[in-house]
């Protein structure tokens, strides 16, 4: 229904159903970078000339539209980055270093684990990890009882987590951080291009966007920073375009956000389409999104459960457009071998989640994961190729 604005789809004959990995894009996205690099290529910020004036009108457009979509009060809040990989260590190295103890989750990316790692926090010494229930569901006593022990902290957890789908009530944890004088950090690489943020409503800090998750291309994304913390954030990175003044004597003074977070030429191309890619998910509307989202996900676990010796390890009722599972016996990485051979692209590992896959004692999982652009047919085509690997690795 939905391919046909997905050029990929007219060019490759591959079942596509790695969507938590990156998204595939529609023709306007494609149109827009085009454009950009054939039509006026010119850098921002800088020059007067036409070409440049443009280019940087078109930049701050996307900021305005990227501010309005996720119902932040003001641009300034909207800081462009390469994704969510590098908002997260934007923050914990210019701002939440100064905590004394950093909460994450259970299932989170190793994006939201390693920087904080790399501040020489370790679990229970600058480093609490809220348990996670036997169905992977967030556990809110936990939680509380580490913010009882841990007040004033700094929590960073994921909306939507990667290796499962397992959607967290962020709107119930941001409340509940906030009560104990927390500030919290929603990774929002998974979710946005399935669920409408609304910043002011969630009334969440900081919260970190991933552009080739949501349609749009790679190396961009940007992080929505509450104003009242925007003077309190350092630059990540300094140099061209951060600067109001440098003198050998006086020292440098920097602009005001966003600004002088967005240290040298940023992926103008990618910015500019990466609004194409918020204009296409308003078209379909997020309403159309997740009903066929939930649609192909109940199709898919139904057929599933007809396959011998699977182990599920999410459910579907708390989850968006993924399943991860294993068949007892057989090798992961030797299914997706033979997946590939068959056309049919997932993922299989550990997802960049190795401290939950330890926790349920394996080395990972297959992991189909869906848009709203796959349809019956790709889930069909998937389970033949299943059935025939398992006959194949069974003899």
């Amino acid at each position: 229904m939905y391919k046909k604005d997905f050029p990929f789809f007219a060019n490759s004959k591959t079942v596509y159903l790695d969507n938590g990995a990156t998204t595939q894009k529609p023709q306007s996205v494609i149109d827009s970078t085009i454009e950009y690099y054939t039509k006026y290529c010119s850098n921002t910020h800088r020059s007067g000339f036409g070409d440049a004036a443009k280019a940087t009108t078109e930049f701050e457009n996307t900021r305005e539209y990227l501010k309005n979509f996720i119902n932040a009060k003001k641009n300034e809040e909207i800081i462009f980055t390469k994704g969510v990989t590098e908002s997260i260590n934007f923050i914990a190295s210019s701002f939440a270093k100064k905590f004394k103890t950093i909460i994450i989750s259970s299932l989170e990316h190793h994006a939201n684990i390693v920087p904080w790692q790399m501040q020489g926090r370790v679990l229970g010494n600058g480093l609490e990890v809220v348990n996670c229930s036997s169905n992977l569901d967030f556990d809110f006593l936990h939680f509380e009882e580490l913010l009882k022990k841990n007040p004033n902290s700094f929590v960073s957890v994921a909306h939507v987590t990667n290796a499962f789908g397992v959607v967290y009530d962020i709107k119930k944890i941001i409340s509940l951080a906030h009560s104990y004088g927390c500030v919290v950090l929603i990774d929002g690489a998974q979710s946005l291009s399935s669920f409408k943020i609304d910043v002011e409503e969630l009334d969440c800090d900081f919260f970190v966007i991933s552009a080739h998750k949501t349609f749009g291309p790679t190396g961009v994304g940007a992080i929505y920073i509450k104003e009242k913390f925007l003077n309190e954030v350092e630059p990540y990175q300094t140099g061209g375009a951060t600067i109001h003044t440098v003198d050998f004597e006086k020292g440098t003074t920097f602009l005001n956000s966003p600004y002088k977070f967005e240290a040298g030429t940023q992926n103008i191309a990618g910015v500019i389409a990466f609004k194409e890619a918020l204009k296409y998910i308003e078209n379909i509307g997020y309403e159309t999104i997740q009903k066929r989202k939930k649609e192909l996900l109940e199709y898919l676990d139904n057929e599933l459960k007809k396959l011998p010796d699977i182990i599920f390890y999410n459910n579907i009722e708390n989850c968006s457009g993924s399943r991860s599972f294993n068949f007892a016996g057989i090798m992961h990485d030797d299914i997706s071998i033979l997946l590939d051979k068959m056309g049919v692209a997932l993922r299989v590992g550990h997802h960049c989640a190795m401290p939950i896959m330890n926790k349920l004692q394996i080395k990972g999982t297959i992991r189909v994961s869906l848009a709203f652009y796959n349809d019956f047919e790709d889930i069909d085509k998937l389970i033949v190729a299943l059935k025939r690997a398992l006959s194949m690795l069974k003899d």
